[in-house]
């Protein structure tokens, strides 16, 4: 059975571990010393939020990852939903689900007003779950990034 906890420091070994696997899932080079450094970096930092699903055996079996930040034209404190991800052999277990519920519940219980978040295109389980969830396509902004390094 999973439970959805809060980070801990003794989730950081297995939250690294699936922090490079969702790095991996996302096309980039398998480094876990790399993922390792990230993740700690944020949780001893503070400055994410990070929900995992663990499992009986204290392994973990997904993870979700919130930042807090505003919206200027709401004038409201929002969180950006940037990383979710579930181990491939935990899929189809709801976890996914449970991860985004327990990320929709901080929000609430904190006072944010809004959760966003992106995906890739051809994401198309991922987008099923969030539309199912409740989010919406936004029809009306474009998203762009550029690269400064």
């Amino acid at each position: 059975m999973n439970k959805i906890v809060k980070a801990e420091d003794r989730h950081l070994d297995e939250l690294s571990r699936l922090f490079n696997l969702y790095r991996v899932f996302y096309e980039e080079e398998d480094d876990i010393e790399k993922a390792s450094k990230y993740i700690s970096a944020r949780f001893i930092d503070g400055d994410s939020t990070i929900f995992v699903a663990e499992k009986d055996d204290l392994k973990l079996a997904g993870f979700v990852q919130l930042y807090p930040s505003f919206c200027s034209v709401s004038a409201v404190p929002i969180l950006i939903l940037y990383d979710l991800f579930v181990d491939q052999s935990e899929r189809s277990e709801g976890i996914g689900r449970k991860l985004m519920n327990a990320a929709r519940d901080f929000a609430k219980e904190n006072g944010f007003k809004r959760l966003e978040l992106a995906t890739a295109k051809d994401n198309h389980i991922g987008q099923s779950l969030y539309e199912s969830l409740g989010y919406e396509l936004d029809q009306e902004f474009l998203h762009y990034s550029l690269e400064v390094d």
